[in-house]
């Protein structure tokens, strides 16, 4: 409809442009002395028209030809960004294939035309690192750093990676320090730290760490668990034999921490070779109280208390509920031992005995012997022990 409204309107135009062309006698009278030339209006509008055309396609002739240079530079440049931002796509591709050689060749062609250059250095570096060439990683990481404006967080995040890979854990500690400084400290920061104060053996760091990632859903509790207690033993383990350094670590323990069996059993001997007569005996019986451990119930034997009596009857209200267990009954044996009830301490580990033979009930049978001059049944039971083994 568009279409035949604009034929009629040009018809239109026509026959009034005729129309006042037939009627118009009007001429024009030009003087360049001593010439005159003398023309038809009608036909001086149209040399006008045409004049005016022809000058308009000259001009435009002009520019298209002086833009012409500019015009080529910029296709060239559009054409090399392109076929950069092509290489770039090839890089990330190859290298999430594994392919890191190509991956570091299609990087280095993208290097020099791509929007963002510091990206694609990254790159290289990756791949590089990828293939061992420390020589060609570092100077990429080199070329990268002078685009930190835009890639900062993303190359000490690179950097502090490889330096992990690497087991470089103090030049990854720094770089990951560079960033906490700057305000970064998401998830993935946290995660990074956790190796790498894992791997600079700084365990109450490591402690805090795995709590806070926990506290943030990135770890579960069950990849927490190992996490902590191995970091809380480490602790312990590098106070081994100060008993008041161990009490500080033992109360900066969340309660939740403290009942960890696993913890508990490596935990505790720290605490009893050091002297500690309050705190192992207490947090043997507050975990016996939520889930009988019989392992528990066997170093409960070794714990020293400053009242052993009231040791030995909580042992033995255990002992009413838990008649066969082997573990408790060698731990009363121990307690009568060291209260010198002989009588007692021989019923417990024989009966200890009795359910499950074991070298560590030989061994306090054999000393209760020669503490009671029976040096044929001490050496009865040393040669049963050695028999047992480890």
């Amino acid at each position: 409809m568009r279409l035949i409204l604009w034929l009629l309107g040009l018809f239109a135009l026509a026959v009034v442009l005729t129309i006042a062309a037939r009627y118009n006698e009007a001429y024009a009278l030009l003087v360049w002395w001593p010439y005159r030339v003398q023309i038809a209006m009608n036909l001086l509008l149209v040399l006008l028209l045409a004049g005016f055309v022809i000058a308009y396609r000259l001009v435009r002739l002009v520019v298209r030809g002086l833009e012409m240079p500019a015009e080529v530079n910029a296709y060239r440049l559009r054409r090399r960004r392109e076929q950069a931002e092509k290489a770039m796509f090839e890089a990330e591709r190859f290298f999430h294939e594994g392919r890191y050689g190509q991956a570091h060749r299609s990087a280095v062609q993208a290097y020099d035309g791509v929007s963002r250059p510091g990206f694609a250095a990254l790159l290289a570096a990756r791949a590089a690192h990828a293939m061992r060439d420390t020589e060609r990683r570092d100077t990429w990481l080199a070329h990268a750093a002078e685009y930190d404006g835009d890639i900062r967080m993303a190359r000490l995040m690179t950097e502090a990676e490889m330096a992990l890979a690497d087991r470089r854990f103090d030049d990854a500690a720094q770089h990951l320090e560079a960033l906490r400084t700057s305000g970064h400290r998401h998830l993935a920061v946290l995660r990074l730290s956790l190796q790498a104060e894992q791997g600079r053996g700084r365990w109450a760091e490591v402690a805090r760490l795995a709590r806070t990632l926990r506290k943030h859903e990135a770890l579960t509790a069950e990849q927490a668990a190992p996490l902590l207690r191995r970091a809380l033993l480490e602790q312990l383990r590098d106070a081994e034999g100060d008993l008041g350094t161990l009490e500080r670590i033992w109360q900066s323990i969340p309660d939740a921490e403290r009942r960890d069996a696993g913890f508990l059993l490596r935990g505790l001997p720290y605490l009893i070779g050091a002297g500690d007569e309050r705190i192992a005996a207490e947090a043997i019986e507050e975990a016996l109280k939520n889930d009988w451990e019989p392992e528990l119930a066997v170093l409960y034997g070794r714990c020293k208390s400053a009242d052993l009596r009231t040791q030995l009857a909580t042992g033995e209200r255990w002992l009413a509920a838990h008649p066969e267990d082997a573990g408790l009954l060698l731990a009363l044996g121990r307690l009568c031992l060291r209260a010198q009830l002989w009588g007692k301490a021989q019923s417990y580990l024989e009966a200890s005995l009795s359910q499950q033979a074991s070298r560590a009930a030989h061994l306090e049978l054999a000393r209760l012997s020669e503490q009671l001059e029976r040096k044929e049944e001490a050496e009865r039971h040393y040669r049963e022990a050695a028999a047992l083994g480890i």
